[in-house]
C-alpha cells in the first residue's frame, strides 16, 4: 500500500495535505481530545475555549493559552514535519501545486520549513486586541500580566479559533479552492471529527482525487479513503517521501 501512495504522489499535479493534533503530538505537544492525556481531560472547554469563558475570566484564559505558547517554544519539529517540508519542496521544484492545511496552532510546520501553510484554527503566536483589532506576533517569554493589554487599553486574546467561532474566511477560501483542484489528498494525524475539516476528504473525492489517511488508529473517514495507513506520521511519511524522491 505504501508503494501505491508513492505512485499516486509521483503522478500528482496538485496535492493537499491536512494535518491534525497527532502530528504535533509526536513532538510532545499535548493534544486536546485524547481521553486520558488530552488537555480537555483536565480542563473544561467551555471555561477556556469560548468567547463566553474569556469574558468571564480573561486572566485565567490568557494565562492558560500563554502557557501553551511558551510550552510550544520548547518543542521541536519531528520527522513528520520535516518530511512535509521536503514534500513541498519536491513539488515546488517541479512546478506543481502543494497546500498544507493545518488544524494545529503551534507553527511547528513553519519552523520545519513549510511555506504553503494555511492555519485553519489560527495560531498561539498571534494575539489580537478585542477592542481595536490590532494583531501582534509574540515570540518572547511569558506575558508580564494577565490578561495582556493592547496599547489602546483593550484586552488581548490569543489568535486561535474558539468553539462557536467561524474559521478565518481567507483560510477557508484557500482550502476550498485547493481541494477542488487537487488530485491527491492526505489526512495526517487528525481525528476527523471537527468540521469543516472532517469533510475535506469528501470534497477531495468529489474532485476525483486519490485520498490517503495516516493515523495511529481508525477514524470516521478510514473507510472512505483509498489508502489507510496505520502508524505514526513521523515514521511513515519520511519513508514515503524518501521513496518519492528516489524515483
Amino acid at each position: 500500500m505504501l508503494d501505491d501512495v508513492v505512485a499516486a504522489l509521483a503522478a500528482a499535479r496538485a496535492v493537499v495535505v491536512l494535518t491534525g493534533a497527532g502530528v504535533s503530538a509526536e513532538s510532545g505537544v499535548p493534544t486536546f481530545r485524547d481521553a486520558q492525556r488530552g488537555l480537555w481531560a483536565d480542563y473544561d472547554p467551555e471555561q477556556l475555549a469560548t468567547p463566553a469563558g474569556f469574558a468571564r475570566d480573561p486572566a485565567l484564559v490568557t494565562r492558560w493559552y500563554d502557557e501553551r505558547r511558551v510550552q510550544c517554544a520548547d518543542v521541536r519539529p519531528n520527522p513528520g514535519h520535516d518530511a512535509l517540508a521536503r514534500l513541498e519542496r519536491y513539488y515546488a521544484e517541479r512546478g506543481r501545486a502543494f497546500v498544507l492545511l493545518t488544524q494545529n496552532v503551534d507553527r511547528l510546520h513553519q519552523r520545519a520549513g513549510s511555506r504553503q501553510v494555511v492555519e485553519l484554527h489560527g495560531t498561539l503566536w498571534v494575539w489580537r486586541c478585542i477592542v481595536c483589532g490590532h494583531e501582534r506576533e509574540e515570540t518572547g517569554g511569558p506575558f508580564g500580566e494577565y490578561p495582556p493589554r493592547c496599547g489602546c487599553g483593550g484586552l488581548r486574546r490569543p489568535g486561535v479559533v474558539w468553539f462557536g467561532e467561524l474559521l478565518p474566511e481567507a483560510a477557508l477560501a484557500r482550502a476550498w479552492g485547493a481541494l477542488a483542484a487537487c488530485d491527491v489528498f492526505l489526512s495526517l494525524g487528525t481525528s476527523a471529527v471537527v468540521e469543516p475539516a472532517a469533510s475535506f476528504v469528501d470534497l477531495a473525492r468529489a474532485a476525483s482525487a486519490r485520498t490517503v489517511e495516516i493515523n495511529i488508529e481508525e477514524t470516521p473517514i478510514t473507510d472512505r479513503v483509498d489508502f489507510a495507513l496505520r502508524g505514526k506520521t513521523g515514521e511513515l511519511l519520511p519513508r514515503i517521501v524518501d521513496a518519492l524522491c528516489a524515483r
